[in-house]
């Protein structure tokens, strides 16, 4: 009898849950030594989203903590260090909490939903209502604490004292984690309310981890690596170059960015991970697809993919082992730092920058890794360090003193660049009506060189996404959007895409809706560089595959032909027989 699989851990961030319930687990536990090892006492890992931050955090409580379950840890690489683990496992309280749901349209929405997650949270230690080591006002205190209504100044010195009343009932100090603790401030940015929530943060955190005489040490998660001027104000920043601090200072913040050669592989899969999990569920033959898509992330030394796609994909693969790849780690967020970098390149030398990164090769930049959210909008400069420090853009080697070489990781955030690049592109084009009819009218006059022209013409101002690396058909298909999206102009056009004709599906027919004009475009793209061959071989592929028969069962006589080459940024239309 075959042994059943273990189950795909879609959406799983709590580790106990994903052991509990059979999950697939690729094995990130010696991230717990390495952490005990570097003997810092505030760490920061920042990681774009959908990196597992939330995983390694619950990790973490789920070896401290005590009572926890040391089955859960069976067979898993942790558990060969054993004198780390008589010693550290299951030894220690342990606060967890995480942010990445606070938000609200103003400040006292979002205070409320910090302190209900808080409350939560301090609600766990219910035993502390009646602990002996606590006195009557301490018990007070607590009580507060576990009030999802408390008022800004307890909600400020919550940690700090859930943390004292902690060491107080065991003898033993607390270990606190704060998950995606950077969340609230992109929230209270946008809906306009960030100064306040600054100020709550920076309380929250001076006394949670910068006086706190009852922290054994604290761990922190994000995407960004915020100014400690604006929220770890009085702590001593520890540098990528310097050595571990001295134990038992309060005052040292340890921030690894993913620019960091340490602790590079605990966030994310690696790549004998991927093929490891695809070998396990029969998955192999999508290696190659798994990679142009959800690979090409660097951190430190390591090369990365992304783990929520990676398993999505995978899911996905097993209900039909045909499914296409998809954009799941896009579609889980808006994308406005793209669109906003979009738009800020559109002119001069930046916007051949931005062509660069489309065509896949790499942009030299300085990366600031510590900004506020004030700043990060600001300037194009802080664009390029946002876009790194989130995931969108990647670095491709050594950073030297005129700073790191960029890259668009793989074709998943390459497709949310072209998407905004299009939409910027039919923008612009939509305010440029004389333009638009003119090619329109030269499709219905069937002036061949007129087309050439026009299109051309569009072409040498679009950004174009037509990576080198991809196949012949994906360039084609870009070339094939633009047409589509010009073609539109035309209210009275019915306008469709790889419609079925004839013996095949047609790239693009046009039909007037009165039934007086039909137009056929084949779109191919030169990979030699000959556009007059690649568009008469275009050409015969609407003769041969019969694309016109569409319009002869319709009553449609006036039907034109037009075999379209593109190579980079030009172009060669070429008319067929009537």
């Amino acid at each position: 009898m075959l042994r059943e699989k273990k189950l795909l851990p879609i959406g799983t961030e709590f580790f106990d849950k994903l052991r509990k319930n059979n999950c697939y687990y690729a094995d990130k536990t010696r991230l717990i030594a390495e952490l005990l090892n570097s003997h810092a006492d505030v760490t920061m890992f920042t990681r774009p989203r959908r990196f597992g931050k939330t995983l390694a955090m619950t990790t973490l409580k789920s070896f401290f903590e005590i009572g926890t379950d040391p089955s859960l840890f069976e067979g898993l690489a942790i558990l060969r260090e054993r004198e780390l683990c008589e010693q550290h496992m299951g030894k220690y309280p342990v606060i967890f909490v995480t942010l990445k749901d606070i938000e609200g349209n103003d400040f006292r929405t979002a205070c409320r939903m910090a302190a209900n997650k808080i409350s939560q949270e301090a609600s766990r230690f219910d035993f502390l209502r009646t602990s002996s080591a606590l006195t009557e006002k301490q018990k007070e205190q607590y009580e507060k604490l576990c009030s999802w209504d408390m008022d800004p100044d307890v909600l400020a010195g919550s940690l700090g004292n859930l943390c004292y009343f902690l060491e107080k009932h065991y003898g033993q100090k607390v270990i606190l984690l704060i998950d995606e603790y950077d969340v609230p401030l992109q929230k209270a940015f946008f809906a306009g309310y960030y100064d306040e929530m600054v100020q709550l943060i920076r309380s929250m955190f001076a006394q949670a981890l910068k006086t706190n005489g009852s922290l054994a040490f604290a761990v922190l998660t994000g995407c960004l690596r915020i100014s400690k001027e604006s929220i770890f104000t009085g702590m001593n920043r520890v540098s990528m170059q310097e050595n571990p601090p001295v134990t038992g200072s309060l005052y040292n913040l340890r921030v690894l960015t993913i620019a960091d050669p340490r602790f590079s592989s605990y966030f994310g899969f690696t790549d004998c991970e991927v093929r490891r999990f695809l070998e396990y569920y029969g998955l192999s033959d999508a290696w190659d697809v798994v990679r142009e898509w959800y690979d090409g992330y660097r951190f430190g030394d390591q090369e990365i993919y992304c783990p929520w796609d990676v398993i999505n994909y995978m899911d996905l693969l097993q209900a039909d082992p045909q499914a296409p790849p998809q954009n799941f780690w896009a579609n889980s967020s808006s994308n406005d730092a793209v669109r906003e970098f979009v738009r800020r390149m559109d002119a001069g030398s930046a916007r051949r920058e931005l062509q660069v990164l489309a065509d896949g090769g790499t942009v030299k930049k300085r990366i600031h890794q510590e900004l506020t959210y004030r700043e990060m909008y600001t300037t194009v400069e802080n664009l390029w360090s946002l876009l790194y420090m989130t995931g969108y853009l990647t670095s491709a080697g050594k950073p030297d003193e005129e700073g790191i070489p960029l890259t668009i990781p793989n074709r998943e955030i390459r497709t949310i660049f072209a998407d905004q690049i299009m939409e910027l592109f039919r923008e612009e084009t939509r305010n440029d009506g004389e333009s638009l009819k003119r090619l329109c009218g030269a499709f219905a006059a069937g002036d061949a060189a007129e087309v050439e022209k026009a299109f051309g013409g569009y072409l040498r101002r679009a950004i174009s996404i037509r990576d080198t690396s991809v196949r012949k058909a994906r360039k084609e298909n870009f070339y094939h959007g633009i047409l589509m999206g010009l073609l539109a102009y035309k209210a009275d056009w019915i306008v469709t895409s790889n419609r079925e004709s004839g013996d095949g599906y047609s790239d693009i027919l046009v039909e007037a809706e009165d039934g007086s004009l039909g137009i056929v475009i084949e779109v191919k793209y030169a990979e030699d560089g000959s556009l007059e061959s690649a568009a008469q071989e275009a050409l015969a592929q609407i003769e041969t595959k019969r694309y016109d028969e569409v319009f002869a069962d319709e009553g449609i006589e006036n039907v034109l032909k037009y075999g379209i080459a593109c190579y980079k940024k030009r172009c060669r239309a070429a008319l067929g027989d009537e």
